[in-house]
């Protein structure tokens, strides 16, 4: 790769666009898949036979997507190269009784999900989008991606407490945004609402699956427009550079000695143990079903599977200039410095010996820099799908990401050109 394709911002443009349009764990995948459809990949029911042809495929599940492409000549024992990530991210979650209100105030009531910063989502314009499921069980994407809400913080004026001991902020009490004035509360004028702005019959909404999001838009930032501050990157930025990843597989004229996989799942902030989550059956499920498809047996699957390598591509933590105390001395993963490849031994990442070598390959093919990351020992390390993934699949897996700042804040931070890098790293990866 050249020097001038290295820093080049096509892709994070592009990944800008994605993140706008993906407020939602649902947008995100739709999304996913209208630019895999492009790619000439075709959906397919889970319903349905399926059949053993050769091609793109994939299949959509709540906030969930797993897409493969099936080169010609591939056999029922052909492993399969993986690139799994979440479509999740931390953010406040519209309760099953929404309309709430006090003292003149309509508020909307809300619950935390996943562990965000509470504090990056105080005296932030908020949207609301999701999932609507009508009466007859479709389900309708909703987006209203304008101010509708805003969790007002208190005044230091009634706190002076802030200065000396910092913002204390309770979860029930606090996090509840404005969206109007109003006396009275008035159950259902929140479904209404949406159901008014999503051209839906008044009545016709039964279930919702909704979430507030910031509604200013991703941005470059710093003097030398060196940086990408913007919503979602946990984890959508992994969504996006496995999207591009597979597409360009899928198009190139070589094909792939495996069968390329992308694998993006919801629920990874609060635990994957869901039927759309890492934990769930999804992905065995539907790699069960392509092996048997092509004809092959339970010895073909489990050959399949021994030869399998999983990427769970999930975003880590960049050296932060003003803690540097609280990361491992001697690991310092940088911004723009390339993908990193995340290590712990007590398996809180499912990276070995042999996981950075398979790495460490792809990143050599695409001629992409990488880096390492490790915890301080003095402080907890975080996880990933991967562990979930080789454990519940006995698949080999390696924790990898890009580097980012503020990670589970409202906007995160990253290099502008780590988006790019990564991409060209799991395309190589795939290509196998």
């Amino acid at each position: 790769m050249t020097e001038r394709a290295r820093f080049d911002r096509g892709h994070t443009d592009d990944l800008m666009t994605f993140l706008a349009a993906s407020p939602s764990p649902y947008h995100a995948v739709a999304n996913a898949a209208e630019r895999l459809e492009k790619a000439g990949f075709r959906q397919v029911a889970e319903t349905d036979a399926w059949e053993g042809t050769s091609g793109g495929k994939y299949v959509l599940r709540g906030g969930a997507i797993v897409a493969w492409y099936v080169p010609e000549g591939a056999g029922p024992h052909t492993p399969f190269r993986i690139v799994g990530a979440h479509t999740d991210s931390p953010n406040l979650r519209v309760k099953p009784l929404p309309d709430s209100g006090a003292h003149g105030w309509r508020q909307v009531a809300v619950e935390i999900y996943g562990g965000p910063l509470l504090n990056s989502w105080l005296d932030r314009d908020l949207g609301i989008a999701g999932r609507l499921t009508l009466r007859d069980g479709s389900t309708r994407l909703v987006n209203v991606d304008r101010p509708l809400l805003r969790v007002p913080q208190l005044a230091i004026h009634l706190d002076r407490s802030v200065t000396s001991e910092g913002l204390k902020l309770d979860k029930q009490r606090h996090m509840q945004p404005v969206w109007g004035l109003g006396h009275d509360v008035r159950d259902g004028d929140l479904i209404a609402f949406l159901e008014e702005t999503a051209g839906i019959p008044a009545g016709e909404v039964t279930g919702w699956d909704l979430m507030t999001h910031s509604v200013e838009p991703p941005a470059y930032l710093g003097r030398d427009r060196e940086l990408l501050a913007g919503p979602r990157m946990d984890n959508l930025l992994s969504v996006h550079a496995g999207t591009a990843a597979l597409a360009a597989v899928a198009s190139a004229s070589s094909k792939p000695a495996s069968i390329p996989v992308l694998a993006a799942f919801d629920h990874e902030e609060n635990g994957s143990q869901s039927d759309t989550g890492a934990d769930g059956p999804l992905l065995g499920t539907v790699l069960e079903r392509s092996v048997f498809a092509r004809g092959g047996t339970y010895e073909d699957r489990a050959r399949a599977f021994a030869g399998t390598v999983c990427l769970s591509s999930d975003t880590g933590h960049a050296v932060h200039p003003n803690y540097a105390e609280r990361h491992d001395p001697t690991h310092h993963p940088r911004v723009n410095g390339g993908p990193i490849l995340k290590v712990n031994v007590n398996n809180r990442y499912a990276t070995d010996g042999s996981g950075r070598a398979e790495f460490a390959a792809a990143c050599e093919r695409a001629d992409v820099p990488f880096q390492s990351f490790v915890s301080n020992n003095s402080m907890p390390c975080g996880t990933t799908i991967g562990p979930i993934t080789a454990a519940r699949h006995g698949i080999r897996t390696v924790d990898i990401g890009v580097a980012i700042l503020s990670m589970h804040s409202v906007r995160e931070l990253c290099g502008a050109d780590d988006p790019f890098l990564l991409a060209n790293a799991l395309t190589a990866f795939l290509e196998g």
